[in-house]
């Protein structure tokens, strides 16, 4: 479990970073992100180290392969808590990102482990969105 603090400040950042992205600021949004980053990287390997700081990293980082890393990294740590609603959504991220660089495989399998994780969580549009994706993929 995420513990309060770190979730209102990494949710603070990531409402920050999408209004500075919706208003074109770029600079200000460089500097969100760093600030985001060294969070994720001052907290890692510590007790506020937590999956929730990765993959609003990745869900802001640009460079496709980057973001695909830090979901990957997410995803460990998520694993690693067997928390199950970060292992699916992190998973339907890494998906979504996979498809768009064309690792139709690698997306497939994402989402059959999403789709596993999602059987235990209560977010029926995430588990939709997972099947519909899976789905849609499977079919070519």
């Amino acid at each position: 479990m995420i513990n309060t603090k770190m979730h209102k400040a990494v949710y603070g950042l990531a409402e920050q970073l999408m209004e500075a992205d919706r208003k074109g600021h770029k600079d200000n949004f460089e500097s969100l992100y760093a600030q985001l980053q060294a969070m994720c990287v001052d907290n890692e390997k510590t007790d506020k180290d937590h999956p929730e700081q990765w993959e609003t990293l990745a869900d802001f980082t640009e460079e496709l392969d980057v973001a695909l890393s830090l979901y990957e990294k997410a995803l460990g740590k998520a694993r690693d808590m067997n928390a199950k609603d970060y292992l699916s959504s992190i998973a339907f991220s890494m998906a979504t990102l996979q498809v768009e660089l064309g690792k139709t495989d690698a997306a497939i399998q994402s989402l059959a482990d999403a789709k596993i994780s999602a059987n235990k969580i209560e977010d029926k549009e995430l588990k939709a969105d997972i099947e519909e994706l899976l789905e849609r993929l499977q079919e070519g």
